[in-house]
């Protein structure tokens, strides 16, 4: 079941410079029972003492209010010579942490130096400014995705970032909002007009990889709904099913996977990935969540990316996705098929079942 809007934070950080700000305030408001505590700087270092894991969980209930630097940032596309992608900006108005406990999230290793807290960063005006500066020196089309660094949405009924940036790009041409979740919190979505410049995609997995590494998400049948529901209401929605995950009777979930997902809605889009982790990630994800995070290691995974991230070995992921793609394509045979962050040598295989440059971050 979805945890998203029960979230309450036990300790709140709020930055000294944005105490008095209406957005802080508000906020601050939404959760009377949080240990309000006034801080001089927007970073705190670990306790010299302290387990990364335990930090990482306990991170999860610990939201500071603040303002960053910079909300956007421009992903090349380069992740090497062998792994395959798509440029495209980064929106990032929630940052360093999320309230769910998905065992293989690599943000948790992106951001492991840090004292791990959910960052939500308000001065908004900024945010538009620097949006507005990016599509300055980009005269095609772009892709602005809030789902690389953070839920779009688990979060949403507490910022209501989504009933500012939805009109927004409403107004744009060749502009879009990508927005990507594992939650069924989409109230704030329902009472906006929809527009073609906002994409909603979820964030798909077997319902036992759901209850074993996505814990506090919203389930399999939960995220479903939510799909049918704002493409019944007019927005364009995609999946991702990613990280692909190996264990025992793999083949019969994902094949039911995608049975419920597309006899109940019409996805512009299906883009599959496979678990790919830095090694030393395995070792943070073992200490914050123990046994369900050593099984990740039940498969032998295996290096040679030029991203640095080990992988299923290339056989594995074959099998993995030529059964997804025929399942797929038994219920629909016009969405477009995409592979998330592949190497070479496995588009290669798939060049003439799946496209490339279709993918779930960017507009085509």
């Amino acid at each position: 079941m979805d945890t998203a809007r029960t979230f309450k934070p036990k300790t709140i950080l709020l930055w000294q410079k944005v105490a008095t700000h209406p957005e802080a305030v508000r906020i601050v408001n939404l959760f009377p029972s949080a240990d309000v505590k006034l801080i001089k700087h927007q970073r705190a270092a670990l306790p010299p003492d302290s387990l990364a894991g335990q930090a990482l969980r306990e991170g999860k209930r610990l939201l500071m209010i603040g303002e960053p630097s910079s909300f956007v940032g421009h992903f090349d596309g380069q992740l090497g010579s062998n792994v395959r992608c798509c440029p495209y900006y980064k929106l990032v108005p929630i940052s360093n942490g999320c309230l769910y406990y998905c065992t293989y999230c690599y943000l948790a290793f992106v951001y492991r130096k840090f004292s791990p807290f959910i960052k939500v960063n308000i001065n908004y005006g900024t945010m538009f400014k620097q949006i507005r500066r990016a599509l300055a020196h980009c005269p095609g089309k772009a892709s602005f995705n809030m789902g690389e660094m953070l839920d779009s949405l688990a979060l949403d009924h507490v910022t209501g970032l989504t009933s500012m940036l939805i009109p927004f790009f409403s107004r744009l041409s060749n502009r879009y909002l990508m927005l990507l979740t594992k939650s069924s919190n989409i109230d704030n979505l329902l009472a906006l007009e929809p527009n073609a410049q906002t994409v909603v995609s979820w964030s798909l997995n077997s319902q036992q990889m759901i209850e074993t590494h996505e814990p506090g998400t919203a389930n399999l049948d939960e995220r479903l709904t939510a799909a049918k529901q704002c493409q019944e209401h007019g927005y364009r929605i995609r999946f991702r099913i990613d990280p692909g995950i190996l264990y025992p009777n793999w083949q019969a979930d994902y094949g039911d996977l995608i049975q419920k997902a597309l006899s109940v809605t019409r996805p512009e889009n299906i883009t599959l990935g496979m678990l790919r982790l830095f090694s030393g990630h395995f070792g943070l994800a073992i200490q914050a969540y123990g046994n369900r995070a050593r099984h990740l290691r039940d498969h032998a995974f295996v290096g040679g990316a030029t991203d640095g991230k080990l992988r299923y070995p290339p056989k594995e992921r074959i099998e993995f996705y030529a059964l997804l793609i025929d399942a797929v394509r038994s219920f629909n045979n016009k969405v477009s098929i995409s592979l998330c962050r592949e190497t070479a040598d496995i588009w290669d295989i798939f060049k003439d079942r799946c496209t490339p440059r279709k993918c779930n971050c960017v507009i085509w």
